[in-house]
């Protein structure tokens, strides 16, 4: 089995095999430890996803929240009690790489990946699948997971659909003690002046990492919020280590998971949290779910048990991420037209506050919530019924061109092979020739 990737999702895959008994080989373009832009928040869903034993590389424990709208009305909330922890990425991915290691997986860095084949001369026969890497070599396996990113070329070969993209920005700024102390233990999350968007603060030690998303498109705009958050901070004269853009991407409702014996999780399947954009624990979750299955789908005998088992981890990935997905998703539409009201209610209604501490926690979610609370429900069913939810998203295909919508809409047959290595974008996926951070440096 080849696993595509190792960030979180594709670690997680790898583990998940190994841990059952399957060969597993990790592959990874990058070397690692590498970065990337990415907040850092570990809330309850990712750490009860983590491998047993596994010791989280915290730079802070956040008990307390400051929100505040576009600068104004900033109001902190505190809890007794943890609500969340903060990572680096390079250490905390490399981890997982480790523990993925140690339950039997192979892993080989700078492996790019430039497609997969399920028919053809590569592929000697129909319970096989063909990774062929950037110089030549092409891997042979009974089943593949892609876990490539959110350009995943792996997501592309799938026709995975996309209904939302976003633009992030983030900064890494050293601080002095005295500034740093002033941060430990509390993150700032600031409701932007453009519908969707805002910026964070996350302390993590003497570094602070400072962040704004918004919907693509809005790329000037979204650099200017990022400029003025900063200096509105009294950051603006401190030098970041690292200064980064990165794309989100949201997969549509009816976007496919898998394509014969190949499945796709985290950001290269399009999953992860709407209205937060919070990935991680997604990635964890979907990584886990797709290993799972996986060797499933690598013991399967023919084309339809192994298509039964890939749709048994579709519907294990919609029956619980799916739902917390279609929640966000209408909290971005309420969010995008209403933040005051967001502001004004998580701020002075204690019950706001407290499911909010209890999501982050991890011991309720947005789904669970709307399914148990009668008011919360009746809310957003009357949202729904003014929202255009066509796309699968809020405001129908938010951050994504009319181009990739007619690409997506024109996609070629199932039994049709894709992801050959052109400069052709394929439902919304960047190519051999883009990277993340060169697509969102053009939102620029």
């Amino acid at each position: 089995m080849v696993v595509v990737g190792a960030g979180p999702a594709g670690a997680s895959a790898a583990y998940a095999a190994a841990v059952a008994g399957r060969r597993v080989l990790l592959l990874e373009k990058s070397e690692l430890p590498r970065y990337k832009t990415c907040g850092g928040g570990i809330i309850g869903p990712s750490r009860d996803s983590l491998p047993p034993g596994f010791e989280l590389p915290l730079q802070d424990r956040v008990n307390a929240v400051t929100f505040s709208l576009d600068g104004r009305f900033a109001r902190t909330r505190r809890s007794r009690r943890m609500l969340f922890g903060l990572i680096n990425r390079p250490e905390f991915d490399a981890q997982l790489v480790e523990h993925a290691q140690k339950a039997g997986a192979e892993l080989r860095t700078g492996a790019s990946v430039i497609r997969v084949e399920q028919h053809g001369p590569s592929v000697p026969d129909r319970r096989t699948v063909a990774v062929v890497l950037a110089d030549g070599e092409t891997v042979l396996a009974r089943a593949v997971v892609g876990a490539d990113g959110s350009a995943s070329r792996i997501g592309a070969h799938v026709g995975v659909k996309l209904g939302q993209v976003d633009l992030g920005l983030e900064a890494e700024i050293p601080v002095p003690p005295s500034v740093a102390e002033d941060w430990k233990g509390r993150v700032l999350i600031d409701w932007g002046p453009m519908p969707g968007s805002y910026g964070w603060v996350f302390p993590k030690g003497d570094t602070l990492t400072v962040g704004v998303i918004s919907a693509r498109g809005e790329g000037a705009a979204t650099k200017r919020y990022m400029e003025d958050f900063v200096a509105r901070l009294g950051l603006a004269g401190f030098e970041p280590t690292i200064s980064s853009g990165h794309l989100t991407r949201c997969r549509t409702d009816d976007s496919p998971l898998s394509r014969g014996r190949v499945l796709v999780c985290g950001d290269a399947a399009g999953l992860l949290e709407p209205w937060t954009r919070e990935g991680i624990s997604y990635a964890l979750r979907s990584g886990r779910l797709a290993g799972e299955w996986a060797v499933r789908v690598a013991e399967a005998n023919d084309a339809v048990d192994a298509r039964r088992q890939a749709l048994n981890y579709a519907f294990a990935i919609k029956a619980g991420l799916g739902v917390e997905m279609a929640v966000g998703r209408r909290m971005l539409a309420l969010f995008e037209r209403r933040p005051g009201l967001l502001h004004a209610t998580i701020t002075g209604f204690r019950p706001a506050w407290n499911a909010f501490a209890d999501i982050t926690r991890g011991s309720a979610t947005l789904g669970g919530m709307v399914r148990s609370n009668g008011m919360a429900r009746r809310a957003l069913e009357i949202l729904d019924k003014r929202m255009d939810t066509s796309s699968g998203v809020g405001p129908a295909g938010r951050g994504v061109t009319a181009r990739e919508r007619a690409e997506a809409a024109s996609e070629t047959e199932p039994g049709a092979e894709t992801g050959t290595g052109t400069d052709r974008e394929v439902g919304g996926h960047g190519t051999a020739a883009a990277s993340e951070s060169a697509e969102a440096a053009e939102q620029l």
